[in-house]
């Protein structure tokens, strides 16, 4: 009786080890402390980087005098591929960052802008419009049209995501994507990020509260998302895909071989009696 209780007592607490294991498997940010604040420290965006579509808007208290700087030929149309079209083709129309990191705008020609945050292209624009005489009381808006990520793997609906706007978080990808499915990896995420000329492959641990800490945590321009299978689907896939077919036609053919027997077993016996 003793050995009985000791077996079902081990049997409970393994399985009940296994099930804590499988939840802390795929909770996110499980070791996280509920109902606590910390300090944000990541960076949502690395600066302008070629091949961003920038909308540029100038305002004024003299509207007419930002006309030459608000018009449509005085942008380039980009189809959601980033091809170059004709204006007819698209109504997304922007400044486009060329591969040198500059971009063509009215009147004060060619401006570098590789690397300035929004804010600061916007007040480089204000200064040399006052500076040159153009507008008095200039007020620019910059904002990002194309920012982009790609999400791939073990995700409900992988692709890419157009966002607008400059600030999207890992959570944030993966609620647009559908989540991850039961088999993926939610403690190695790998981020492929290039900026600069320079490609860094990052990970992130949804598992952990380190996440916040991650420099990959904030998603920038062109990021790719890959979410890595589990050993358990791994090893799925490294089977035969037919072998359920095979297994299904080998009982088939033994069921009816079964039947045959039986019958002819059967007969037999009832034509000798």
């Amino acid at each position: 009786m003793k050995i009985n209780k000791l077996f079902l007592f081990a049997v409970g607490f393994t399985m009940l080890f296994a099930s804590c294991r499988n939840v802390q498997e795929i909770a996110y940010i499980h070791d996280a402390q509920r109902d606590s604040a910390f300090a944000l420290k990541g960076q949502f965006s690395a600066g302008i980087q070629a091949n961003d579509l920038l909308s540029i808007y100038v305002e004024s208290e003299t509207p007419e005098a930002t006309i030459q700087f608000n018009q449509e030929t005085n942008k380039i149309v980009v189809s959601p591929s980033g091809a170059v079209m004709n204006p007819g083709h698209s109504v997304v129309s922007g400044y486009l960052v060329n591969h040198d990191g500059d971009i063509i705008f009215p009147v004060l020609g060619k401006i570098h802008v590789l690397g300035l945050t929004h804010n600061e292209l916007a007040s480089l624009i204000e200064k040399r419009l006052v500076s040159e005489g153009h507008i008095t009381d200039p007020v620019v808006t910059v904002k990002l049209m194309n920012f982009r990520v790609c999400v791939l793997g073990d995700v409900m609906r992988p692709g890419q995501l157009v966002v607008s706007g400059e600030r999207l978080t890992i959570f944030e990808a993966l609620s647009m994507v559908g989540d991850l499915t039961i088999y993926g990896q939610r403690q190695n995420v790998t981020i492929i990020r290039e900026e600069n000329g320079l490609r860094t492959i990052g990970e992130l641990d949804l598992t952990s509260q380190s996440v916040f800490d991650s420099p990959y945590y904030y998603l920038h321009q062109n990021d790719v998302i890959y979410v890595e299978p589990n050993m358990r689907k791994k090893r799925n896939a490294e089977r035969d895909p037919m072998i359920l077919t095979y297994i299904s036609s080998a009982v088939s053919i033994v069921s009816v071989l079964s039947s045959v027997f039986y019958y002819y077993i059967l007969s037999t016996y009832y034509l000798n009696r």
